[in-house]
C-alpha cells in the first residue's frame, strides 16, 4: 500500500506563522576538492574517532547495478569503517515479499551488514509502512525516531515526509529544540531542494520543516526521491544533499542549467560516505564503479 503526503494548506499556514524565526547561526560552509580519476581515492581523513557513516537511497529494484553498488560500498568499508547507513526512502520496488527483501537488500548489502554495519532506514512513497517491523532496517516499529552516533556529538532524525502531519511536527521540533548535540541532521525521503526534471524541489516540505532547520541550527540534510546524486548549494545556510541513485537511476534528469546544482551526477549510481570530527564533516560522493564523483568538507553551522 502506497502512501501520499498529507499537509493542508491550513496547516502549512499556521505552522509558518507560528515558527518561522530569523535564524542567529551563521551559515554551514563548505569547501570542495579536486576530482581524480582514479578509483577508490577516498579523500576523507579517517581519524579513528571520528564519526563515520553512509547515506542511500532509492535502491531497492534487485538490479546488477544495486549489487555492483553493494560490492563497493563493501570495498569502500574494507578502507574506510563507516558504521551505519541511513537510508533515504524508497528502500524496496514493487512487492515486498520476505523474498523480496532478501533479494533487493540482503544480498546486495551482505558484505556490509556481514562486517556489523547497521542500517537506519526512512521511508519513501513506494515503501509500506510494514518496513518499520523489518529487523535490519532498525526503525523499532516507528516512523520517525532519533538516534546519536556512537563517536562526536552527533545525532540523526529520521522523518516521514510522506506523511508529514502535525504530530510528526510537533515531534520534529521538540526533538530538535531539546538535543545540544552540535551535528542534528535530518534525513527523509521528499527534497525541499532538488534540480530534478521529474520531481525537483518539494515546497510544501521545505515551507514547514526549513523555518525549524533555521531555528534549530541544522547545518545538513539528507533527502533522496528523485534518481540521481545532488550536492545543493546553501540554502538559507543549510546545505542540502540528494541521494537517491541507490539503484533507481533517472539518467538525464537533472537540470544542468540549474542555479540550486553545487555538484550533480545522473550517469551512475552512488552513495555518499560522511565523516564528522568536531566542527568539520568530510564527504564523499562513490559512484558504482567506485570513482569519487564529489567531495569536500562542510564546517557546521555555529
Amino acid at each position: 500500500m502506497r502512501r501520499s503526503r498529507s499537509l493542508t494548506v491550513g496547516l502549512l499556514n499556521v505552522l509558518i506563522a507560528t515558527g518561522c524565526i530569523a535564524a542567529t547561526a551563521g551559515p554551514a560552509t563548505v569547501q570542495t576538492t579536486p576530482q581524480t580519476a582514479e578509483k577508490l581515492a577516498l579523500t576523507l581523513p579517517n581519524k579513528p574517532d571520528s564519526a563515520k557513516f553512509a547515506v542511500l537511497g532509492d535502491f531497492g529494484n534487485g538490479s546488477r547495478a544495486q549489487y555492483q553498488l553493494g560490492e563497493t560500498m563493501k570495498r569502500v568499508h574494507d578502507m574506510f569503517k563507516y558504521e551505519f547507513v541511513v537510508t533515504v526512502g524508497d528502500n524496496l520496488y514493487g512487492s515486498e515479499r520476505p523474498q523480496d527483501f532478501k533479494q533487493k537488500f540482503e544480498l546486495p548489502y551482505k558484505g556490509v551488514l556481514d562486517a556489523g554495519v547497521k542500517f537506519y532506514a526512512s521511508l519513501g512513497n513506494h515503501d509500506a509502512r510494514e518496513q518499520r517491523y523489518y529487523k535490519l532496517f532498525n526503525m523499532e516499529g516507528k516512523l520517525y525516531y532519533t538516534f546519536k552516533a556512537s563517536k562526536q556529538s552527533v545525532r540523526l532524525f529520521a522523518l516521514d515526509s510522506s506523511q508529514l502531519d502535525r504530530d510528526q511536527i510537533a515531534w520534529i521540533e521538540k526533538e530538535l529544540s531539546g538535543s545540544n548535540d552540535d551535528w542534528k541532521i535530518p534525513y527523509f525521503h521528499h527534497p525541499p531542494y532538488s534540480s530534478g526534471g521529474r520531481h525537483g524541489s518539494d515546497a510544501g516540505i521545505r515551507e514547514v520543516l526549513e523555518p525549524l532547520f533555521i531555528k534549530y541550527n541544522v547545518s545538513v540534510v539528507m533527502t533522496g526521491h528523485d534518481h540521481f546524486y545532488e550536492r545543493v548549494k546553501p540554502q538559507q545556510g543549510i546545505v542540502y544533499f540528494v541521494v537517491g541513485s541507490g539503484g533507481q537511476l533517472r539518467r538525464g534528469d537533472l537540470d544542468d542549467r540549474s542555479p540550486l546544482t553545487a555538484k550533480g551526477n545522473d550517469t551512475d549510481l552512488a552513495f555518499l560516505a560522511v565523516e564528522i570530527d568536531g566542527d568539520e564533516m568530510h564527504f564523499n560522493a562513490i559512484s558504482r564503479t567506485g570513482q569519487v564523483i564529489d567531495s569536500g568538507v562542510i564546517t557546521r553551522r555555529k
